[in-house]
């Protein structure tokens, strides 16, 4: 496999559903380009029609708000009271919460809404995160089946017809298709887009992981002959998602950033768990790139630092694996250093990386020339 690389950001074709188009950009700023045609006033007023069809309803929590503390669940708590609606918040409790993290869920729920931590059978948890990696080279499966099932099951118990999400994820980072819908998240987008290796919570039923022990990952309907139908929403269809843009808002309200960046470009992301950072490392594996090309990918589309200035962040900082993650992952899992580092190896993408004559491995057509692979 040869790596193509978008033309105007720092994306490659070995990036999950992403598509180097004909014009040699990729389908994430192509998407992005067309972003900008949209009649945003008109997104708003479609959203005020939906909060006064939510609120003629008479219930007693207008919608579920999926939230994990961090700055675009914040956003979207701050949008919906804005808008007057009545949300119950959310989160999946990760093992691994950070001390920012909790601070910033703090902040969330003092803003002025019900909330529910909902926390896993930790030695069930701790068995599907140790399977999931073994099998996928993947930690994040069970956060991701956590963080989609749980606000659903909470709402169709407490007759709840919204769940209203943030950014679409697959829209912005460029997997979407033209033919698929921007605004709901359906059950075909979760298994696509979902970051679960395209599997459900049946496909890890086992003798040591038995059904009535995942519970939290299975979906309302799997124990209940209920017809109530929660729909599933993004508010970054009504109205435009930027990451710096809901960190400013999000920060006029309490939240707060980190002091450094624990994975990627920015300091105010993916600070709330401990293991999100393994999760953007092992890319590097499988397919050449990490979360700082997302981030600075970003920054490039809205015109906020330029490719040749990216690209000189990029150089000049390097990639070194999160020792004191994964140092805290091995404690978790029950896992030496020794073992973690083999079962990463295992799904090095030997399509991308290759190795020189001195045995060390390299990634041909790299988008960096002259990078420094001894530490690869």
């Amino acid at each position: 496999m040869t790596l193509l690389w978008c033309k105007n950001c720092l994306l490659p074709n070995s990036r999950p559903n992403l598509i180097i188009e004909e014009n040699g950009n990729c389908s994430a700023c192509n998407n992005f380009k067309k972003k900008k045609k949209i009649n945003w006033k008109k997104r708003k007023q479609e959203f005020i029609k939906l909060v006064k069809k939510i609120k003629n309803k008479n219930l007693r929590y207008d919608c579920v708000i999926p939230v994990s503390g961090g700055k675009d669940s914040t956003w979207q708590t701050i949008k919906c009271l804005e808008y007057g609606l009545n949300p119950l918040t959310v989160t999946w409790k990760t093992p691994q919460r950070t001390k920012i993290g909790q601070d910033n869920l703090d902040n969330l729920i003092s803003l002025g809404v019900d909330h529910i931590d909902w926390s896993i059978n930790p030695k069930i948890e701790k068995k599907l995160t140790l399977e999931s990696f073994k099998k996928f080279g993947a930690v994040a499966i069970p956060m991701h089946l956590a963080i989609f099932n749980i606000p659903d099951l909470i709402a169709s118990h407490f007759k709840i017809p919204f769940v209203i999400w943030g950014e679409n994820s697959a829209l912005e980072y460029g997997s979407l298709s033209k033919k698929e819908n921007q605004k709901i998240l359906t059950k075909k987008w979760f298994k696509s887009y979902g970051v679960t290796n395209n599997t459900e919570a049946n496909d890890w039923v086992s003798k040591t992981l038995p059904k009535n022990k995942l519970s939290s990952y299975f979906n309302y309907k799997t124990y209940s002959q209920d017809k109530f139908k929660t729909e599933s929403i993004f508010l970054g269809y009504f109205f435009k998602w930027d990451p710096q843009n809901t960190f400013k808002i999000s920060k006029k309200f309490g939240f707060k950033a980190d002091s450094k960046t624990r994975t990627g470009y920015y300091k105010f992301a993916d600070i709330d768990d401990y293991f999100i950072s393994i999760h953007h490392w092992l890319k590097w594996y499988k397919f050449g790139f990490t979360r700082v090309f997302d981030n600075l990918s970003l920054e490039i589309r809205n015109k906020r630092i330029s490719k040749p200035e990216a690209l000189k962040i990029i150089k000049s900082e390097g990639f070194k694996p999160p020792l004191e993650d994964i140092k805290k992952f091995c404690n978790y899992c029950d896992i030496s250093k020794k073992q973690f580092f083999d079962f990463a190896e295992k799904f090095r993408n030997r399509k991308i990386w290759k190795k020189n004559k001195d045995n060390i491995f390299y990634i041909e057509n790299f988008l960096i020339n002259g990078w420094n692979w001894h530490e690869n």
